[in-house]
């Protein structure tokens, strides 16, 4: 009879700890993911530019950008797209990425959830009326104040990424274009997240760009936007046309596209996901574009010879010194930063996040999504495959 009570006991315990874990992995599972710097040891960094409501450096910003041919990405405020509209049209026209920074840059931490909602959907509807662009999924908090709530909010919004700076220049203090210069490269490491501001407070930061950009590219560094760092899908390209073939359906034809069953029913106007047919044509709301494949470079170390090189890259001498204009085969110097022709470490597609729930492994995991159990640990950097932790934030390698 004791036995009998304590094993019912156990029992409910077990059930009310199973019903906490479950329910705190669901609300974390909405919740965007903060990052302040890429995680890779590729010599890769991402400029990112604050908009507010002036931006009176954004043409000046963008003429630099397109001249030394940096792709950036610029943090969008509402109020800002309602004070000078072409602007943010150029930046969209010039092909940099663009991310929602809030309506009126209020501090997010002291605003409802209904508030954050409001702020973000107010400039995605602007911003998205201006460009035809999403600032989806990035979202950069004003002041960089979060904290958990705000984060549950942003994720219910949309933006599953929260992005935050490991290199914050304090240009809109108004310092030197030197300072701001200095203060990116005594920092610099791969997968730097640097910080400036469009406004004219910022006044130093256009003369501090162009020596900038070439100092980080003669130490190696490739520029790419937040969603090439962190391997993000693409902003959606509209106008995809999909003929529907037999044995296709509204699911399969999503997944294909890299987009959500309710997006493509509503740009078809689709009430029965059910109800396809062979021969009907249906426009596809987005596709990911893969991003671009970034150069493999090679830092010169003692005892390097252009021979040792060309055969640890399985490429020809001779291909190695057209590629970073050599002539003299034996002059090549400690330090030199070297192209490896043909080798390019290309993003993938797309990436998933999953977030570990009560009774997850690695391994059911990996079958979950069709993957291997070490593509997943490489992918997460985990040495160990049975250490994982409810809430923790998988990328799950497609």
């Amino acid at each position: 009879m004791l036995f009998s009570k304590c094993v019912k006991v156990i029992a409910a315990l077990l059930l009310i700890l199973f019903t906490v874990f479950s329910f705190s992995s669901q609300s974390q599972a909405a919740s965007s993911t903060y990052i302040s710097k890429g995680n890779t040891t590729s010599k890769v960094v991402a400029l990112t530019f604050d908009d507010g409501s002036d931006g009176t450096n954004i043409n000046k910003i963008l003429d630099i950008l397109s001249a030394n041919k940096v792709d950036a990405t610029f943090f969008l405020t509402g109020s800002g797209a309602k004070n000078h509209p072409s602007w943010i049209k150029n930046i969209s026209a010039k092909g940099h990425q663009i991310g929602n920074h809030s309506y009126s840059h209020p501090d997010f931490t002291k605003l409802s959830a209904a508030k954050i909602k409001s702020e973000l959907d107010t400039t995605e509807a602007t911003i998205k009326d201006l460009t035809g662009e999403t600032t989806k999924p990035i979202f950069r908090a004003p002041f960089g104040a979060s904290n958990a709530a705000v984060l549950k909010a942003v994720g219910d919004a949309g933006y599953t990424h929260t992005i935050q700076w490991n290199i914050d220049t304090v240009d809109w203090k108004g310092v030197s274009s030197t300072q701001i210069t200095n203060k990116v490269m005594d920092n610099i490491v791969p997968g730097s997240i640097v910080l400036m501001h469009t406004g004219a407070g910022a006044s130093g930061t256009p003369g501090a760009l162009p020596s900038m950009i070439s100092k980080l590219k003669a130490k190696g560094y490739t520029f790419v936007t937040v969603s090439e760092l962190l391997n993000l899908p693409s902003a959606p390209v509209s106008g995809t046309k999909y003929t529907v073939k037999a044995g296709d359906t509204l699911y399969g034809i999503a997944r294909k596209y890299n987009v959500t069953v309710s997006a493509l029913a509503k740009a078809n106007n689709i009430t029965n996901y059910n109800l396809i047919y062979v021969g009907q044509v249906l426009t596809i709301p987005g596709k990911t574009t893969t991003p671009p494949a970034i150069a493999v470079k090679y830092t010169v170390k003692a005892g390097d010879t252009l021979y040792s090189i060309a055969r640890k890259y399985n490429v020809t001498i001779s291909e190695l010194a057209k590629a970073n204009n050599i002539t003299n085969y034996n002059l090549i110097h400690v330090g030199q930063v070297l192209t490896i022709p043909g080798k390019t470490t290309t993003p993938p597609a797309s990436s998933v996040n999953y977030t570990v729930k009560a009774g997850d492994t690695l391994y059911s995991i990996a079958s979950k999504y069709n993957t291997t159990v070490a593509k997943i640990a490489a992918a997460n950097n985990i040495s160990n495959v049975n250490a994982i932790a409810v809430g923790q934030v998988l990328v799950i390698p497609q």
